[in-house]
């Protein structure tokens, strides 16, 4: 398949504002993924989902590497994070060919709409860090969530920037700069361990990923240093809006999708 001039501009485009939009409060999938199974209609299912990971970890890279230099995560707890994260992903991209996506779609919708409930009830979450748990207890919580995430980013994909970020938030207590900062290199992990399984099993376009990837990246410095400057109510108000535009875009694959 041939990509004409109109479907590289409209991909690139896409991919750049998903970046933009991951950087920083996450949800660039809700952007991306539609965009590719638009512009790569007649490609097989697993090979999308696999030609988006590769856009995807080099945005989240850049950004991460761009609020590293002013926010530092606690590398324990998201090495405690990520790696659970990376073997769930890994595991979950094995199955995404065989399993429907239609079972996850109802279950979403709640879960996130329990997520943007709880967020925008409580104005003051994720103002300001309030560490619960102890290290040891933090470190096993994350780690759980983590392999849940990962297993579901692998899957499916769609809300995982959004769950990694309400799980650092609502659960685990960080403000939402330093949450959004430590997802990112949690998502870099399940991203690395789909790409890996993905490749394996030959379902990534490669010249397509790495060009789109350049948009991506793109996308994700301005992002990453819009946040940075917005600072955690920036981050907050764009997470609740990406929450609610995610749970409109599953509830309409939910009915129309069969």
């Amino acid at each position: 398949m041939t990509l004409s001039l109109g479907q590289w501009i409209f991909l690139a485009l896409a991919a750049g504002m998903a970046g933009f939009i991951d950087a920083i409060a996450g949800g660039g999938g809700l952007i991306q993924l539609p965009a590719l199974l638009i512009g790569l209609s007649n490609k097989p299912i697993p090979m999308i989902l696999g030609t988006n990971k590769v856009p995807a970890i080099f945005g989240t890279s850049f950004s991460a590497a761009a609020y590293f230099k002013r926010v530092k995560p606690d590398l324990h707890l998201t090495l405690s994070m990520a790696i659970p994260a990376f073997i769930g992903s890994a595991s979950g991209a094995r199955l995404a060919s065989e399993f429907p996506k239609s079972i996850f779609r109802p279950v979403i919708i709640v879960l996130l709409l329990l997520v943007a409930i709880y967020t925008w009830k409580r104005p003051q979450l994720g103002m300001e860090e309030n560490l619960k748990f102890t290290p040891v207890v933090r470190r096993f919580v994350v780690g759980g969530c983590g392999f849940l995430i990962g297993f579901y980013d692998g899957i499916f994909g769609p809300g995982t920037g959004s769950f990694l970020l309400f799980i650092l938030v609502g659960v685990v207590g960080y403000a939402f700069l330093k949450a959004s900062a430590t997802a990112k290199l949690v998502n870099i992990a399940t991203n690395f361990a789909a790409i890996l399984t993905f490749t394996f099993t030959g379902h990534i376009w490669w010249k397509v990923g790495l060009l789109l990837a350049i948009a991506n990246v793109t996308g994700s410095i301005f992002g990453a240093r819009l946040a940075i400057k917005g600072g955690s109510p920036l981050v907050r108000k764009v997470f609740l809006i990406m929450t609610f535009l995610l749970i409109a875009k599953v509830g309409y694959d939910w009915i129309t999708i069969k």
